[in-house]
């Protein structure tokens, strides 16, 4: 009977009894127990736990004024910075439950998110307001408003089964599904992490974007003590700066998904070593012993066996401690963990306290040792549900009959075996859902959106690792005859899926097909679908760069997509550019240009001279 058990001392995180406390609770306490303890720090700025509790108490009290409390959601439609945290715990602290709103999403999925949450309140700022319909507009407060205008009556105690997030996730149907968890989880992952963690406080980077679940296990660190040094954009997709960052603000631990680190672990290796020269200040207050090596707590996407054996020579050489964390959304963030060691391959370790890991078979029953089942996750993580969808609810959280306790268990359609010396081994999906980039994909959503694209009259999307930037989508379109005779178009099915679809869930290749191949059962063959190739060298399209602007985005281009020239009027996508060779791409010309370049401006002007009229303040 394959069932794995914590290997943590049993009874840890558990969501009841007379000894339980909210994340809210534990906040507070170490506020006021430390009140001039360094919270927050981002961009130059830093708080105290006494000033971020005087300011989030101040938020809550105006949400509460409005009606926010304990079965209701608050949107939080912020940018990365100290109003989205203030923001994030003022909510908490009301009793509601928060809501992320990504202002780099497009206005329709925002819409679209909104409309099935449903929240009460949105805290936003005046520059992105306006990214929600009007309609909205009248609940939407910015945070220093909200704080003036308290008076609320006070929160009463949370339970372990109220609300505590709400974060959205792909569908398989063409729609995101939020994904409802509880204060229950949430102390249950604290606890769980403090044996991965250890008690002493630490200075810990927040990487992840708010709308991904990691960002979750995150600030979740200000509940136990810690200091958050929230991570700008620009930082994030630049691996130098982000390198420089870990070591001037002194981090202890930074959260980071494989194929970040990938870009990244270069500069975190070259960093100096406490036995040599450093720039880290000597003084100020310091949690952790300078010499102790930074704690990478990798997870959102499997760890692939090279990056392995390269995380663990730099733990056996003292320089990193990196650690691997496997859970999906509707297990709260985390549900298994492993030192990344020499020990073997890439594996998901054992169960954090109080999380059940059962491999089981098409009926629900154990598989033999050794042997392939489906991972299903049990115990104090498992979350409430899909947000207004109690059909999918019920086909993914099951009665847990193995342990007879009348609770559940999630179906996360992941296959593992216990391998050897009990190893948790992950084998893969069972379905067509991916990880890129550490971002949960259902294909299916993007297979539905870009069936809507003119043009297209079906569409199968594929992860690929045989792009020439690396892993990345493919959106296989088979096309519709056009009326006016017109061929595929694939700069207008790239702007009318980017209208639906964050950035990152965006073809990084659209391959036009006129039929799809099929197996002898009828259905489309995706193992025949074929690999892109990388264009064919071709003339510069247009004329030549001529702004410095462009002269300077030009050259750049030739760096990134490895050609020898391009033309004003080029596609970075059609050249061969994708995901991971944008970020490479503004982190450049961050440092070429000395200013922030989003993510998102290279995939809204893909052509060469509308991204260089964007950067100049001209209209595309």
């Amino acid at each position: 009977m394959t069932v794995l058990a914590s290997a943590y001392p049993v009874g840890a995180g558990q969501p009841s009894g007379p000894g339980w406390r909210s994340v809210v609770d534990r906040f507070e306490q170490v506020a006021a127990a430390d009140p001039d303890r360094p919270a927050l720090v981002y961009d130059g700025l830093a708080l105290s736990y006494g000033e971020l509790a005087a300011r989030t108490a101040a938020v809550a009290s105006g949400l509460t004024a409005r009606g926010a409390g304990p079965e209701t959601v608050v949107g939080l439609l912020l940018p990365r910075g100290v109003d989205l945290v203030v923001g994030l715990l003022g909510t908490l602290r009301s009793g509601a439950a928060y809501l992320p709103l990504d202002p780099g999403l497009p206005t329709d999925r925002l819409a679209a998110m909104c409309d099935r949450a449903g929240p009460a309140i949105v805290l936003s700022d005046a520059a992105h307001r306006r990214r929600l319909p009007p309609a909205r507009t009248r609940r939407i407060l910015t945070v220093d408003t909200c704080a003036r205008s308290g008076g609320g009556p006070a929160r009463s105690a949370i339970r372990p089964g109220q609300p505590a997030y709400a974060i959205y996730t792909s569908g398989s149907t063409g729609q995101p599904k939020a994904v409802l968890a509880t204060h229950g989880s949430l102390a249950a992952l604290l606890d769980g992490l403090g044996t991965v963690l250890g008690p002493e406080p630490a200075r810990v980077g927040w990487n992840a974007s708010p709308s991904f679940d990691a960002s979750v296990q995150q600030w979740l660190r200000l509940c136990r003590g810690d200091t958050l040094v929230l991570l700008g954009d620009a930082v994030r997709g630049d691996p130098q700066a982000l390198a420089a960052l870990v070591s001037g603000e002194r981090l202890d631990d930074l959260d980071i998904t494989p194929s970040h680190l990938v870009s990244v672990l270069d500069h975190l290796l070259d960093r100096p070593t406490a036995d040599g020269p450093t720039d880290r200040p000597t003084d100020g207050p310091t949690d952790r012993s300078a010499d102790r090596p930074l704690r990478l707590l990798i997870g959102g996407e499997a760890i692939p066996p090279a990056l392995w054996e390269r995380l663990a020579r730099a733990r056996t050489a003292g320089r990193l401690e990196p650690i691997n964390l496997y859970g999906p959304t509707e297990a709260t963030v985390d549900a298994t963990c492993t030192p990344v060691d020499d020990s073997g391959g890439p594996h998901l370790g054992t169960p954090l306290p109080g999380v059940r890991v059962h491999l089981l078979d098409p009926a629900l029953r154990p598989v033999p040792e050794g042997e392939e089942g489906e991972l299903y996750l049990a115990g104090a993580g498992v979350s409430r549900g899909y947000l207004g969808r109690p059909d999918l609810t019920a086909q993914r959280f099951v009665a847990d009959h193995l342990a007879g306790d009348g609770g559940r268990m999630y179906r996360t359609g992941d296959r593992a075996r216990v391998g050897p010396g009990g190893r948790l081994e992950f084998l893969g999906r069972l379905d067509h859902q991916v990880k890129l980039r550490g971002y949960r994909i259902e294909l299916g959503e993007i297979e539905a959106v870009l069936g809507g694209c003119p043009g297209v009259a079906q569409a199968v999307a594929l992860l690929r690792d045989d792009l020439p930037g690396g892993p990345g989508i493919v959106g296989y379109c088979r096309t519709a005859p056009a009326a006016d005779g017109q061929p595929f178009d694939a700069d207008a099915v790239r702007r009318a899926a980017g209208a639906l679809l964050p950035e990152y869930m965006l073809p990084a290749v659209l391959v036009p097909v006129a039929q799809f191949p099929l197996t002898t059962s009828g259905k489309v063959d995706r193992a025949a679908l074929p690999a892109p190739s990388r264009p064919e060298p071709a003339e510069p399209a247009g004329a030549r760069p001529a702004t410095p602007t462009e002269q300077a985005v030009a050259a750049v281009w030739c760096e990134v997509l490895g050609v020898e020239q391009v033309g004003a009027d080029d596609n970075f996508f059609t050249l061969g550019g994708q995901s991971l060779l944008a970020i490479g791409l503004a982190a450049r010309l961050r440092r070429r240009l000395g200013r922030a370049i989003p993510l998102v401006a290279v995939f809204k002007h893909p052509v060469l001279h509308q991204f260089a009229a964007y950067l100049d303040g001209r209209e595309p």
